[in-house]
Parts: structure tokens; sequence; C-alpha cells
């Protein structure tokens, strides 16, 4: 079964602000990994983010990290940050579970 992955506007800046290494390689990764499974949790890729309601789920593409959200057969990307900086953006635009 195969998804529709769609980038936020917030995604696509981040994407267009990242050097060509970096946008090959988010380029590859959301096309390996989001397009066909993208709730397949593993223990190093893909993981279900707990206590958060918004995003679901990370996807680890050193040194960066993918948020986003599944609805239906569309993935819906919301950032592309800096490992780095991931708490940060969390903290800021995470939604926790009451």
């Amino acid at each position: 079964m195969k998804y529709e992955v769609v980038l936020t506007y917030t995604a696509k800046s981040h994407y267009r602000g990242l050097d060509a290494r970096g946008r090959s390689l988010i380029k590859k990764g959301l096309k390996d990994h989001l397009t066909h499974e993208p709730i397949k949790l593993s223990r190093s890729r893909i993981k279900r983010l707990r206590e958060l309601v918004h995003p679901e789920y990370r996807l680890r593409l050193d040194p960066y990290r993918v948020f986003y959200d599944v609805a239906g057969q569309t993935v819906v990307v919301l950032a592309i940050v800096p490992k780095e900086r991931t708490a940060a953006w969390l903290e800021q635009y995470g939604v926790k579970t009451s």
C-alpha cells in the first residue's frame, strides 16, 4: 500500500534551507521510509512519540529528525529539524495528551 507524502509550508521551508547533501538525504529517506510503511515502528528509524498527540511520529535521518502525522493514506510532514534542536521544537510545537 502506497502513501502520499505531503510537506507542510513549514517543512518545505526547512527543506529549502538545507544544503544539497541534506536535501538528498531527506528526499531519499522520505521515499524509502514514508511512502510504504510510515507507521512501522523500528528501534532506530521510526518512533511513535509518547505523550504527544501531534506530531505522532518521528523519522530519524541523521543528523535530522522528520516529524509527521499519518491521516488515512496521507503522510503529513510537519517539520525537518536538526537533531540538536529537536527538544526545543517539540517543546514549542508538540501537543501533549491531556
